[in-house]
């Protein structure tokens, strides 16, 4: 699991650099004392080499909190909240929802609602490609009311239908295989 990787990587450069803490989070990092302003310097560079990102402001902590309890559960996770998109994500991050989506929209240019959309159609790409699951299986795991609102918010977003864009993707896969 990708955050499992990451806590690991920010275990591992907090104790390279002598600091002790007391939460690893993903998104969140306590630490035990103080951090000099050279350790923080050399935190963030040596995170930055790792592809990670040492956050400052409240805001970007708080986006980057968001858009992980969506990547969670959307990408990692089998089972979809029984309540709401919102009412789950207020509840993970403890915070008014409402608050939430002005916030992201603010920072991002886009809702929560695009970002949600966007990463269940790469979800349902990876799921065409290398699952054998049908459309009606795929429609119901990432909790679309029916195949036709998938097929349809599918078409929107890549311009292909499905059942299109696997054959083309297959298709890509076997010219790849024969060279």
């Amino acid at each position: 699991m990708v955050s499992q990787r990451c806590k690991m990587l920010v275990k591992a450069e907090l104790f390279n650099l002598g600091l002790q803490y007391v939460v690893v989070d993903l998104g969140t990092v306590e630490i035990l004392g103080n951090i000099t302003t050279e350790q923080r310097t050399q935190l963030k560079d040596n995170l930055q080499v790792s592809g990670l990102e040492l956050l400052d402001d409240k805001k970007s902590i708080l986006i980057e909190k968001i858009k992980n309890v969506i990547i969670e559960m959307i990408h990692y996770s089998d089972e979809f909240p029984k309540a709401n998109y919102s009412n789950y994500i207020s509840e993970k991050l403890n915070y008014d929802y409402t608050y939430l989506a002005n916030i992201f929209s603010e920072v991002n240019g886009i809702t929560i609602q695009q970002f949600i959309i966007s990463h269940k159609i790469e979800r349902v790409k990876e799921l065409l490609l290398y699952k054998e699951l049908n459309l009606t299986e795929i429609a119901h795991r990432m909790h679309y009311s029916s195949v036709a609102h998938l097929s349809n918010q599918f078409k929107k977003v890549t311009g292909l239908s499905p059942t299109f864009y696997k054959k083309l993707q297959h298709k890509r896969l076997e010219n790849l295989e024969n060279v």
